[in-house]
């Protein structure tokens, strides 16, 4: 058996009248940039999100390094965050012309560590961007009593947790914003790339629409900006998708479920914490060797039996080539939670559309690797 990845193309085929005709609307209309239907798109997010506005704009990365230009942070200014996610959010710090300072994350969920935020603190300290990693929620209360006791602003990194929720707060409930990415492997992803910012400061809806169009609110009247939008096509293809993303992301909830279940008692690897009362969304199910000299092992094995089993992020932000790359950045403290997340991490097929046979197969090729490694 072969086990994909992704399943994009299922999840088109499950959808294809709803996309198509949003497809079909948009191009008869003739309206491609900045039309009717990313209007349309915007206020369904926003209203998904319980947000006054949503900015569709071209990517995720964009969407970050955009709202910490509307927050008036550049260079000078430093941004915490943590080294194990993707690379783009300490990218957008550095694009935005901030300091990126690096923090650790929690040993079980893997995202960015409430305790070690505070000791990064300095007289630069501007903001803090924690990440929803893999689709669970960072520990925003104790982020949120942070960053107000100090004055701070707070971005939250969605790009893999749309949907998702904590124990009694909403996503972006209290934070300047929340940003999201569109790109194909997320759990509402269109066909190439796109992102979003949410937020409730009308301000900060203003500033952001000026500077993904060239600096302008009207016609002919231009500031400095730039070109980053979410056009109408992408548009058109996640507004047919966000009518399903709850029910996709319980189908993940429960292939997570599945998974965990199946493979409780292994030797050789944990599994993925889901923090209780939170909504973890799976956009990715990671579990992680005990050994970092068994993970390339593991998923050689299964990608030898057909399983597409994959590393995200198998080489932390500090640890790339010719960091710091001559950009402003800053180690606060010991990553060593980090630095093994990226070692040791394994991602398992998970999609919405996986069937039970897959998940059960995937399931046995990685007993089979852990009762042969005893």
């Amino acid at each position: 058996m072969k086990v994909s990845f992704y399943g994009h193309v299922r999840q088109y085929n499950n959808i294809k009248a709803e996309i198509d005709a949003n497809l079909k609307e948009v191009i008869e209309s003739g309206a491609y940039v900045m039309g009717p239907m990313l209007k349309r798109f915007e206020t369904e997010l926003a209203t998904f999100h319980g947000t006054k506005h949503a900015i569709g704009v071209g990517n995720g990365t964009d969407a970050i390094w955009m709202a910490l230009m509307a927050l008036g942070i550049g260079p000078g200014d430093e941004v915490i965050t943590h080294a194990n996610t993707f690379f783009a959010t300490a990218e957008a710090i550095w694009i935005a012309g901030a300091t990126a300072v690096l923090v650790d994350c929690c040993p079980d969920t893997k995202c960015i560590d409430p305790a070690k935020i505070e000791a990064a603190i300095t007289p630069k300290t501007k903001a803090i961007i924690p990440v929803h990693l893999y689709g669970q929620c960072a520990d925003m209360p104790a982020i949120w009593a942070i960053a107000e006791k100090h004055n701070l602003q707070v971005i939250e990194d969605n790009a893999q947790a749309i949907d998702a929720a904590g124990s009694g707060f909403k996503i972006g409930e209290k934070s300047a914003a929340a940003t999201t990415s569109f790109i194909i492997q997320k759990n509402l992803g269109t066909f190439g790339d796109g992102g979003a910012v949410v937020t409730n400061c009308a301000e900060m809806d203003a500033t952001i629409r000026k500077l993904r169009n060239h600096g302008s609110a009207a016609r002919n009247v231009h500031s400095f900006g730039f070109n980053s939008r979410l056009d109408d096509l992408h548009a058109g293809v996640l507004s047919a998708k966000l009518k399903h993303i709850h029910a996709w992301n319980d189908n993940r909830r429960q292939w997570a479920a599945r998974y965990t279940a199946g493979l409780q008692g292994a030797r050789n690897f944990t599994l993925p914490v889901e923090r209780p009362g939170y909504r973890h969304v799976y956009h990715l199910y990671v579990i992680e060797t005990k050994n970092p000299a068994h993970r390339d092992q593991l998923v050689q094995f299964l990608n030898d039996n057909g399983v597409d089993a994959k590393t995200h992020y198998s080489i932390a932000i500090h640890q790339q080539e010719g960091y710091p790359w001559g950009k402003d950045a800053r180690i606060a403290g010991s990553l060593e939670n980090a630095e093994r997340n990226a070692a040791t991490c394994v991602s398992l097929p998970m999609f919405p559309e996986l069937t039970a046979e897959e998940v059960d197969y995937v399931i046995a090729k990685t007993k089979e690797w852990d009762a042969a490694n005893a």
